[in-house]
């Protein structure tokens, strides 16, 4: 079984797939060594631990450059954040897939929502127009990438988020989508309603407010994304670490 083939696999099983977010080498290392089935970049955390904000403010070549390095220090499947695809032009998006597939990547994101003065949802029938170039260009050039499309109607809470998210996400599958990404949804209720209108795996991300892992399995997740999460704990260890040494004027506590 090949890499995409495992990773696909693993949205299909009975207990929900765990994705750890990795922001760099070592980062992925840990997550791998912990027993993490597949790995995902977060596109945020890589942006912060080089200076930028997110939303496609890092270029294309910085972000690339960081999932290289990584795509080789891992043996599990690994899957890019894309944001948006990295540019406005979608020949030049699949292009950059192409990069990807080819230093061993077998999944992506790709949102549904646009950065500008503010992040707003762009317009259900382009976004599937573009979600469907994408798939047509890798079908035609043989290139497997396993595309979790992003809806951001919870992200961004929006007026009647979950009719939203459903009608949304409809048209993200016949687009071709293989799964179906919503952020920032924690509410049961809202989760077994989206899980029950598509025959995608859906996955949801780590937030406060998320039920358990079990829960999640009951009310049909597939999968479990911990985003920025671990990253940002990471960087409150590392604040606490670097107090206590200003504090007490010793190394003694590392």
């Amino acid at each position: 079984m090949n890499q995409y083939t495992l990773f696909k696999s693993l949205h299909g099983q009975d207990t929900p797939l765990l994705l750890g977010n990795a922001w760099n080498v070592s980062s992925a290392r840990v997550l791998q060594d912990s027993g993490i089935m597949a790995i995902g970049t977060s596109s945020s955390a890589i942006a912060d631990t080089l200076g930028y904000e997110d939303g496609e403010q890092i270029s294309f070549d910085e972000l690339f450059f960081v999932i290289e390095k990584i795509s080789r220090h891992v043996r599990v499947p690994l899957s890019a954040d894309i944001e948006r695809g990295y540019s406005a032009d979608q020949a030049q998006v699949v292009k950059h897939l192409e990069r990807l597939h080819d230093i061993g990547v077998v999944g992506i994101n790709l949102e549904d929502s646009m950065v500008g003065d503010s992040r707003v949802l762009e317009p259900l029938d382009l976004f599937c127009r573009r979600l469907e170039f994408i798939r047509n260009e890798l079908s035609r050039k043989n290139i497997d990438l396993f595309i979790n499309a992003r809806t951001d109607a919870y992200l961004l809470n929006v007026p009647n988020r979950l009719q939203e998210t459903l009608l949304r996400m409809k048209a993200i599958e016949n687009a071709g989508a293989d799964g179906i990404f919503v952020p920032f949804i924690h509410d049961l209720a809202d989760i077994r309603e989206v899980t029950a209108a598509t025959t995608l795996p859906v996955n949801v991300l780590s937030m406060p407010g998320l039920p358990s892992f079990d829960t999640l399995q009951e009310a049909g997740v597939k999968r479990i994304s911990m985003g920025g999460s671990a990253y940002r704990a990471a960087n409150n260890c590392l604040k606490n670490v670097i107090g206590k040494i200003v504090e007490q004027g010793s190394f003694a506590n590392i």
